[in-house]
C-alpha cells in the first residue's frame, strides 16, 4: 500500500515538470515586451497633466494619484512631437475635470513660445476661435439715488420782526399754493412804528418838493430810500411797499405771501403764537424740478460730467422715465462705502418724484471705438491677462495683453493684439495646460 506522500509526489510532480518549458518559452518574450519601449532623446520627463509634481522616466507609467496615462515634457528648445500621442490623456482630462493645474518644472521658458495642438484635437475638445476687431464701446452704468428738494427753488420764512401770528392761509405740510399766494399774517407794533416813519419821511419830501428846495428834496429822498431798505428787510414786498406809498395807510399786520408755485414743506408756528426775530415761520418747496443724490462707485466717478443725460426711474411708475442730467459730481468720497455722491437735476412733472423717494438712475456713455476682445478668450493668472493667438495649422502662441474697461462681453485690447487676429475663444484652461506641458508657457 503506498503511502500517502508516494501518491502526492506522482500526482504532483509531473505536472510541475510539463509546465516548467512553457514558463520558459515564454518569459524572455515577456521580458522583450516590457523592456521594448524607451524614452525618446527629446523627452526630459513624464508628468501627469491633472498632477504636474509627478515626475516619472517610465514611457508606460500611470499617474500614481489619479491613474491617468503620462505625458511626456520635451527637452529645452527641442520642438514638440506630432499630435497622436496625447489623444487619450487629453480625453481623460477633459472627462475628469475639464480644466488644468499649471506644469512645474525649471525647464519652462521664461517667455511664451509657440506650441502644437492638433487641429483634429482642438475639434474633440471644443476650442472656438474669434477675430480681433473694432468695436463702438458703449458703457452703462447704473445707481440707487435719493430725491431731495432744489433748494434753489425752495423759500424759508423765519420771523424778521418780533411779533404775534395773527392769521394762518395754510395748516399743514403737503398744501400747494400758488405764486403771491398768502401764506400768513403777523401783528408786530414795531412794524406799526416803522410804516408810520416811512409815511413821515414821505410827506417831508413831498412839502420839500412843493418848496422847490433842491438840496432839501435829496436829503428827504435819502430818508425815503433808507426807510424802504427798513421795510425790505422785514420781509415786505415792493408791491407792498407801492401799496403802502399810494394809500398812506399804515397796516397793523404783515402778510407773508409764497414767492412761486409750490408746496409748502414746514409748517412751524400756530395762530395765535408770540414769535420773535430767527422763528421759523413757513417753507415752501418748488417740486417742478427736484435733486436727485446718486452714490457712484469711485472707478466710474472718472467718466461723469457735467451735463450729461441721466434716465430716473422708480418702482412707484412702472415703465415712466424721468429725464435729468448732472450737475454736480461731489470730490468727496466716503470712507466706509468708497462711493460719491452725485447729484441730479430732473424734470417732475405732475410732482409725482417726492423728497425721500427711492429711485434708479442710468447713464449711458459713448467712449468712442477702438480694438476689442471676447471675455472668454482672455485667461487671467493674477500677473498676466493671456490669450491663445491662432497661427494655423494648429500652431498656437501664447500672448500677454494689456486690457482696458470691460465693455459688456468684450475687453478693450491697449496692447498686445492687432486688428483681425484669431484667438482662441473656449477650452482655454485645456490649451493653456497643453501649453504648459509642452514647456511653451511658464507657471505665471
Amino acid at each position: 500500500m503506498k503511502t500517502i506522500f508516494t501518491q502526492l509526489r506522482e500526482t504532483f510532480y509531473p505536472s510541475l515538470f510539463l509546465a516548467l518549458p512553457a514558463f520558459l518559452l515564454l518569459s524572455p518574450a515577456s521580458c522583450a515586451k516590457h523592456g521594448a519601449a524607451t524614452k525618446p532623446p527629446d523627452v526630459d520627463y513624464y508628468t501627469c497633466t491633472m498632477h504636474p509634481s509627478v515626475r516619472s522616466q517610465d514611457p508606460n507609467g500611470k499617474c500614481p494619484i489619479c491613474s491617468m496615462d503620462l505625458v511626456p515634457v520635451k527637452k529645452q528648445g527641442v520642438a514638440p512631437a506630432p499630435a497622436a500621442a496625447q489623444p487619450s490623456n487629453q480625453a481623460q482630462m477633459e472627462n475628469m475635470s475639464g480644466t488644468a493645474a499649471p506644469a512645474g518644472g525649471t525647464n519652462a521658458a521664461e517667455q511664451p513660445s509657440e506650441f502644437t495642438v492638433p487641429v483634429e484635437r482642438q475639434q474633440q475638445i471644443g476650442v472656438t476661435y474669434g477675430n480681433i476687431e473694432k468695436r463702438p464701446f458703449t458703457f452703462t452704468i447704473r445707481a440707487v439715488g435719493l430725491v431731495a428738494s432744489d433748494k434753489q427753488r425752495r423759500w424759508d420764512y423765519v420771523a424778521r420782526v418780533d411779533g404775534y401770528v395773527e392769521k394762518l392761509f395754510v395748516f399743514s405740510r403737503g398744501e400747494m399754493v400758488e405764486n403771491d399766494a398768502p401764506l400768513l399774517t403777523i401783528y408786530s407794533p414795531d412794524l406799526l412804528t416803522t410804516e408810520n416813519e416811512f409815511l413821515d419821511v414821505l410827506e417831508t419830501r413831498d412839502e420839500m418838493l412843493n418848496k422847490g428846495d433842491r438840496v432839501v428834496v435829496e436829503s428827504a429822498q435819502h430818508l425815503v430810500d433808507a426807510a424802504k431798505q427798513r421795510l425790505h428787510l422785514w420781509n415786505i414786498t415792493e408791491a407792498q411797499i407801492a401799496e403802502l406809498e399810494k394809500t398812506r395807510k399804515p397796516q397793523e399786520t404783515l402778510t407773508l405771501k409764497s414767492p412761486f408755485k409750490g408746496i409748502v414743506q414746514a409748517l412751524g408756528v400756530d395762530q395765535g403764537q408770540r414769535v420773535m426775530v430767527g422763528d421759523p415761520l413757513v417753507q415752501v418747496a418748488d417740486l417742478a424740478v427736484v435733486w436727485v443724490w446718486a452714490q457712484f462707485y469711485e472707478n466710474e466717478l472718472a467718466m461723469l460730467k457735467k451735463g450729461l443725460p441721466v434716465a430716473i426711474t422708480t418702482s412707484a411708475y412702472p415703465g415712466e422715465t424721468f429725464q435729468g442730467k448732472i450737475s454736480v459730481v461731489d470730490p468727496f468720497l466716503s470712507e466706509a462705502s468708497r462711493t460719491g455722491r452725485v447729484r441730479l437735476e430732473v424734470d417732475n412733472p405732475g410732482l409725482r418724484l417726492r423728497p425721500e423717494m427711492y429711485v434708479n438712475a442710468e447713464l449711458k456713455l459713448d467712449l468712442g471705438e477702438g480694438l476689442a476682445v471676447a471675455g472668454s478668450a482672455v485667461l487671467p493668472t493674477g500677473q498676466h491677462n493671456i490669450v491663445f493667438v491662432d497661427k494655423g495649422a494648429g500652431k498656437l502662441e501664447p500672448r500677454f495683453v494689456d486690457l482696458g474697461r470691460k465693455f459688456g462681453e468684450f475687453y478693450e485690447i491697449l496692447a498686445g493684439l492687432k486688428e483681425n487676429e484669431r484667438v482662441v475663444t473656449s477650452a482655454n484652461f485645456l490649451i493653456d495646460a497643453e501649453a504648459k506641458v509642452q514647456g511653451a508657457l511658464k507657471s505665471w
